[in-house]
């Protein structure tokens, strides 16, 4: 029978296996302060407990929850790249807050997952601070989330970043709204970028066949290449959310993520018509060029792995549309109509 020899007279701890318990409890003392700035009086318990509690009172005359669950995906390596990581605590937050308006629902609480194969408690930082900005700033509470730290699953310096989002919604306006008909105009609204899809291909593309580093200038303009791609995932939830209220007229909204305008767009639109967009209507960021370019990639695929500049479609009744635009312009938003609703098979025509 053989016999183990210790390579160590320490005792093995779950430190030196590689988790840092110590160091996850004061990262979250840390942040305790930043993430209690996002409570309402309807949070009732929040970090801490073995679960997140939320008075169930809404005004609405009848409520139905809406939830989304979502991660940033290989963001994570670009911001680690360029050494900055708050943006993907909005990234995260926003990506699901834009999810649940297109069900015309106000965000209630947001929980998170954060997983790293160890944990730096500074990167941490940065990124639920970033998180709690975003929630703030829909009126959402961070009530809970989870830290993961797993090497051995995860590469060292890597992180992941997913989070999932419950909200409310009037039964009686909850979106789309069952009116999408031919003769809608269809609006864009401008994305602040990549937002949180197509990362592989665009690292692909530019650091690995264009033989660019994050550090360099996206031609053009003024900007780094890492800053452009890391640049947060704009949320829209304060200039449309209003507007839903307002009206009946917007019939439907679609988040572009991935699969772009493509793959988005049908999943709000009955089986019987067609969105037809004119891409003169709008020029995409200069990233986007940049990618197709370095990469050499096809028009089409461009418009599936990407938002190529429009990161919310509105689906509006065409007599009040002009009206819609001018109150999203009004609010802060970069708008415009790209294109109508026609009869036909449940699909996208870009031309």
């Amino acid at each position: 029978m053989g016999t183990l020899i210790s390579m160590s007279d320490a005792p093995l701890t779950y430190r030196s296996a590689g988790v840092d318990i110590d160091e996850a409890q004061r990262a979250l003392r840390s942040v305790s302060d930043s993430i209690r700035s996002t409570y309402s009086e309807n949070v009732v318990g929040g970090i801490g407990g073995f679960g997140g509690l939320f008075r169930a009172t809404f005004p609405e005359t009848n409520p139905v929850l809406v939830s989304s669950i979502d991660g940033v995906g290989t963001k994570t390596k670009v911001a680690m790249m360029v050494g900055r990581y708050d943006g993907l605590g909005k990234d995260i937050v926003n990506h699901c807050v834009n999810d649940i308006l297109c069900q015309g629902a106000r965000p209630l609480f947001f929980m998170d997952y954060y997983g790293c194969s160890h944990l730096q408690g500074l990167v941490f930082e940065e990124v639920v601070h970033g998180m709690s900005e975003a929630c703030k700033a829909v009126g959402a509470a961070l009530i809970g989330g989870e830290t993961a730290e797993m090497p051995g699953v995860y590469t060292d310096d890597e992180v992941d970043v997913v989070g999932s989002i419950v909200g409310v919604v009037d039964f009686d306006k909850k979106l789309p709204r069952g009116k999408v008909q031919p003769g809608d105009a269809i609006i864009g609204v401008a994305s602040s970028g990549l937002h949180t899809n197509g990362y592989t291909l665009a690292r692909r593309a530019l650091f690995e066949i264009g033989g660019f580093s994050v550090r360099d200038t996206l031609p053009g303009t003024d900007q780094s290449i890492g800053d452009a791609l890391i640049e947060p995932h704009k949320c829209y939830f304060n200039s449309v959310y209003p507007l839903l209220q307002e009206s009946e007229n917007i019939h439907a909204i679609a988040h572009i993520t991935g699969g772009g305008l493509y793959d988005n767009l049908p999943r709000v639109m009955p089986s019987d018509v067609r969105a037809v967009i004119e891409r003169r209507t709008w020029t995409p960021p200069a990233i986007f060029s940049q990618i197709q370019s370095s990469g050499d990639i096809p028009e089409i695929e461009m418009y599936r792995a990407f938002n190529m500049g429009i990161g919310l479609i509105l689906l509006v009744n065409r007599f009040t549309a002009n009206s819609v635009v001018d109150k999203l312009i009004a609010s802060g938003e970069a708008a415009a109509i790209i294109g109508e609703i026609q009869a036909g098979a449940n699909d996208v025509q870009i031309a």
